[in-house]
């Protein structure tokens, strides 16, 4: 059996605030949480990666960019070259580069947006604050691919360290709607989104969303996940269930764990959505 693997990541880790691992398994519907692994540094994150082993991940962090971006800029449209010509450039550079794009578009309408990001509701690709998605597909996608691991639909590499992108927010708005369920600000870590995460963790015990599947936690995990106001462990979490989901799509057979035939290998694939 693969080991099945959420990330929750950062492009700054630190000890305060890590990249996290959620390490699990699964079998007929139902997925063990084996342990939360904290990772203090981008270096850390890749030799994880580097790690001889089989396992299939979902991370949240952009794997592609809005088509319309990249033509517009006039950089490659094959995806190796467009992430290496990305990796290439420093955060600053992708700063005032995106920051130049947007001054000409009109308001409501500033970012560029991939296909994926609508039905995920997912923050746009090109995003550099609240999040900084932006730098987060700069610091994880090139390690990724330094890593040699397999990513569907994008790049063949290792089949037996499968990445897939991933967004928790998916599922979680499923669950809550609009409702909050974490902050990494101590003044609004409040009494709701402690029940927020409550009742998020219960629908994901219950199996209560449309992938199906059905969560295992011990209570001392349940009380760690609830108790983690940042959510950090239970965004990983999240990201597990969505490469559980994507591991029963591949066992049944379906090409590229689950993602759409047509995804555009600029853009990539938010798994699930």
């Amino acid at each position: 059996m693969s080991l099945l693997v959420g990330c929750d990541f950062s492009s700054a880790p630190t000890r305060r605030k890590p990249i996290v691992f959620a390490c699990g398994a699964s079998e007929n519907g139902c997925i063990m949480l084996l342990k939360l692994e904290p990772i203090d540094s981008l270096d850390g994150f890749e030799a994880w990666l580097r790690q001889p082993a089989r396992w299939l991940g979902a991370f949240d962090f952009p794997f592609g960019l809005p088509r319309e971006l990249v033509e517009q800029l006039g950089w490659p449209t094959g995806w190796p070259a467009l992430m290496a010509h990305y990796a290439s450039l420093s955060r600053a550079d992708i700063r005032r580069t995106f920051a130049e794009f947007c001054a000409g578009r009109p308001v409501g309408g500033k970012f560029a947006h991939r296909a994926t990001d609508r039905p995920a509701g997912s923050s746009p690709a090109m995003k550099w604050v609240n999040p900084p998605v932006a730098y987060m597909l700069h610091a994880g996608v090139p390690r990724l691919r330094a890593a040699g691991v397999h990513l569907p639909g994008l790049q063949d590499g290792d089949q037996a360290r499968v990445a897939l992108e991933a967004y928790p927010g998916l599922l979680a708005r499923e669950v809550l709607g609009k409702r909050s369920y974490k902050s990494d600000d101590r003044l609004k870590q409040t009494a709701a989104r402690l029940i927020a995460r409550k009742d998020l963790i219960t629908a994901l015990e219950m199996g209560q969303t449309r992938l199906g599947l059905r969560l295992k936690l011990t209570h001392a995990q349940r009380d760690m996940l609830v108790d983690d106001a940042s959510g950090d462990g239970l965004d990983a979490v999240l990201c597990l269930v969505q490469a559980a989901w994507a591991q029963t799509q591949h066992e049944r057979g379906a090409p590229c764990y689950g993602l759409p035939a047509d995804v555009d290998p600029v853009e990539g694939w938010i798994v699930s959505a």
